[in-house]
């Protein structure tokens, strides 16, 4: 549907079907209708002809390079750090140790406050101080003239440890006497998360069949195809301008600010183009004010770029899950209970251990259970702290609770497809409320039936008789993800809303200001282009300003799939602003009213279509003729708007009831494979996916996310692995050691598409951006499973590696 037309009283026009689309503020659910063409990329031509510019691409005249000296023990008392020797090293600039940057650089804001939700917190300086607590805790940094000159003085820095008793795995940190990763805290509980309706252990005594299972989830990360770094130059005018690799540009301004006591407008964050993000750049990490700390001392711009064995330091998803489900014979379930524990590692400012509330939060899923009791705890290790990882714990709600739906089916002898269809919440219940979640929408049973429809499913079940006949293990695995976007958590600066600028030129030039940035997605093309359906012109006339703290209005960056609802939406708010002013000089120079012009392909056009007048020229005029035009009593074509969805509830309700997501996109999935009883290797022969946004601004996009998020979904479920030994040593330190998929490594995928759009978004939208990774990690997991019934085995431990799958395979099945 062409949209190229737009009448000024609010109404989109269809010029092929000529019937009108109301897409005003006051619209409460908008349709599909209001995506808008399909378009290329904005910066689609300097990223395929090698041109786009990252932080490691950014010079400045004069740079010194920082490299870092870690722990190499996971618990650790630092006695003392003799850095004497690094000093006097080939053109050594500076040496900093922790004790000398006390005086230097105050402690780090948590990028997310555990004690605003009632956890436990502690104090982090920019270098470890007085023990370390993983392997890879900074300890000192080295400034050189080149990277090589700084690394080789690491090497000259002597500390002498008392080394400590860790503790690495959860289970251990919980036990009784267990050693303690802060002196200060009672045990190694960070916060324990309730999320409960009804009354789960009165359903579950009486409910006419329960299973009990487990599920344990592996350690592992994003892995962005760039890893973090940052350029700080702090000037001799004392103007801090920080380079920076990060997703959330202004939060890290405000945390400069706090740590060097310097106001704001002195500093200048500048997000440099991200080659991936997935919560692996959000703000809090030491190295963030260590280089702008390295700049004052040395006077010169400093430059730190993370290397790929810091970056695999960074975990995430690491939950173990023991539940029980009650169900009746048809297979509805009554009653769910769930202990997850989530292995946060050292708590840090980096904020990931958050992930453990949506862990808990995003049960029963889209299952319409009125009776469970979810416990959500985090437990600090001395392993490495967790940052934000792309589905953000919600996968591990999604893989426990479709396994827990395959379990009932098993138990029953029905086929798993069915068993989601007698349990999911019915479309008419929406908007739906459970403890902690207000569901925006949805159509739950026809993704269902699009996906059966789509893969083949039924196909599949008669190809896996014939092949179980003949003695192979093949197994087919259906899954359902639904995915909470767009969260808002008062206290913190993750905030469902954000801002935007539209500034129009004399010439007509429009630029939008955003506070959204892009980890590398695109999603600058899709804000310009719901502005440039605003104003009816082309894409192509509206470039998008994201990521520099002293062009763009405040804003908290990219997290949650909330750019468009957030961002895109307060454009499009204040587009219709600078637009209403526009028609009201349009209708003036044209003789006309402003509810009677039409704005069509760049041009202001009377009704009668004998008188029109470029956008352009209507805005020189508005410009020129400031005040002389009657009624124009506000003649900037500028407006700043906050935008974000309307279904947050912070406040318990009469039934103690909060919601901080606004938007529930949900996702199906199907996937057949092959299990070799000899090898433990798993084979993907076919994937389908239908997922449901809402409304699709560019549906070329979305899919793009569905790859990428079911791609990284596949990697987690059957190869990525950051493993620990028992002393807390990490075990993959490269590439080689952690198995991210390669091209090969996966099927082509299989996508549908679903439309129930959110009434709370001013677009319909709901977020696209983490779909599709639990989905893919839950389904391999049935699948595997599937496969294996014959042999009378199941797997709890993810990943689906070869090792894992043969283990389980000679064990039985058991642990």
């Amino acid at each position: 549907m062409p949209l190229d037309t737009y009448r000024l009283d609010g109404r989109q026009c269809d010029a092929d079907h000529d019937d009108w689309l109301e897409t005003n503020v006051t619209a409460t659910v908008p349709t599909p209708a209001d995506a808008v063409e399909q378009t290329r990329r904005k910066d689609g031509d300097q990223l395929l002809a090698g041109r786009a510019t990252y932080l490691d691409d950014v010079t400045i005249p004069g740079t010194l390079h920082c490299a870092i000296l870690r722990s190499p023990h996971a618990h650790a008392r630092i006695l003392s750090v003799d850095t004497t020797a690094a000093r006097q090293c080939r053109s050594v600039r500076a040496v900093v140790t922790g004790e000398e940057a006390l005086t230097l650089a105050g402690p780090l804001p948590h990028f997310f406050e555990p004690s605003i939700v009632g956890g436990r917190t502690t104090t982090v300086r920019v270098l470890a101080v007085d023990k370390v607590r993983y392997v890879g805790d900074p300890v000192a940094a080295v400034v050189a003239e080149s990277l090589a000159d700084a690394e080789a003085a690491l090497a000259a820095i002597e500390v002498d440890y008392e080394v400590l008793p860790a503790v690495v795995e959860a289970g251990e940190a919980l036990a009784e006497g267990a050693p303690k990763v802060f002196d200060e805290w009672d045990d190694n509980v960070l916060i324990r998360l309730p999320f409960a309706e009804g009354d789960a252990a009165a359903a579950l005594a009486a409910a006419p069949r329960v299973v009990t299972g487990e599920v344990h989830i592996q350690r592992y990360q994003t892995m962005p195809m760039e890893p973090r770094g940052y350029l700080a130059h702090w000037a001799p005018t004392g103007k801090l301008t920080c380079y920076a690799s990060t997703q959330n540009p202004h939060p890290l301004r405000t945390n400069l600010s706090t740590i060097f006591g310097l106001p704001e407008d002195r500093i200048r964050v500048i997000a440099t183009r991200l080659g991936g993000g997935f919560g692996h750049k959000f703000n809090g990490y030491p190295e963030e004010p260590l280089v702008c700390l390295l700049s004052r001392m040395t006077g010169a711009p400093v430059k730190w770029v993370e290397t790929r064995a810091d970056a695999l330091l960074v975990g995430a998803r690491e939950f173990s899950h023991s539940f029980s489900v009650g169900f009746d014979d048809d297979g509805r379930i009554l009653a769910i209970t769930d202990r997850i524990v989530g292995n946060v590692g050292c708590l840090a400012t980096w904020g990931g251990w958050s992930m453990t509330y949506p862990a808990g939060m995003t049960f029963p899923g889209p299952y319409l259970v009125t009776d469970y009791n979810i416990e959500s705890i985090a437990v600090v290790t001395n392993k490495a702290p967790w940052n934000g990882a792309r589905g953000y714990g919600k996968e591990s709600a999604t893989l426990a609770l479709e396994r827990m739906v395959d379990l009932v089916a098993q138990d029953l002898g029905l086929d798993p497809a069915q068993v989601r269809r007698r349990n999911f919440i019915p479309p008419e219940h929406f908007p739906h409320w459970t403890a902690a979640k207000h569901l925006d929408s949805g159509n739950y049973l026809g993704a269902l039936d699009q996906v059966v429809e789509l893969s083949g499913y039924h196909r599949q079940r008669e190809l896996q008789r014939e092949a179980r006949a003949g003695g192979g293990l093949r197994g087919i695995g259906v899954a359902f993800e639904l995915t909470p976007e767009g969260g808002d958590f008062a206290g913190s600066f993750v905030r469902g809303f954000d801002t935007s600028t539209v500034r129009v030129s004399p010439t007509g030039a429009i630029t939008v200001l955003t506070g959204v940035t892009s980890p590398g997605t695109g999603n600058e093309t899709s804000i310009a282009a719901v502005v440039a359906r605003e104003f009816g012109v082309s894409v192509a006339e509206v470039s998008v300003v994201q990521g520099d703290t002293d062009s763009c209005p405040y804003g908290f960056g990219n997290f949650s799939s909330r750019s468009l609802a957030a961002g895109g939406g307060a454009a499009v708010l204040a587009a219709r602003e600078v637009r209403e002013r526009m028609a009201l000089a349009a209708g003036v120079l044209l003789d006309t009213t402003p509810e009677s012009l039409v704005l069509r392909a760049g041009r202001f056009h009377s009704t009668d279509g004998e008188r029109s007048m470029s956008f352009a020229e209507v805005a020189e005029q508005v410009y020129r003729r400031a005040y002389a035009i009657p009624g124009l009593d506000q003649p900037l074509l500028e407006a700043t708007k906050v935008g974000g969805p309307g279904n947050f509830h912070h406040a318990p309700d009469e039934h103690g009831r909060m919601s901080a997501y606004p938007t529930y996109p949900y996702s199906t999935h199907v996937a057949v494979v092959d299990v070799d009883a000899e090898t433990g290797q798993v084979r993907l022969l076919d994937y389908t996916c239908v997922d449901d946004c809402g409304v699709q601004i560019n549906p070329t996009f979305v899919a793009g996310q569905l790859y990428g998020g079911i791609a990284m979904g596949i990697g987690g479920a059957m190869s990525e692995d950051l493993p620990y030994d028992a002393a807390g040593q990490p075990v993959a330190r490269t590439l080689k050691h952690y198995l991210v998929p390669r091209a090969n490594d996966l099927p082509d995928i299989r996508l549908g598409h679903q439309c129930t759009p959110s009434p709370y978004t001013l677009l319909g939208t709901k977020g696209a951006g983490e779909s599709g990774v639990g989905g893919a990690i839950a389904c391999l997991a049935n699948a595997v499973n599937d496969a294996l019934l014959p042999l009378g085995v199941r797997i709890t431990k993810m990943p689906l590696s070869p090792p894992t799958v043969l283990r389980a395979i000679r064990s039985g099945g058991k642990p």
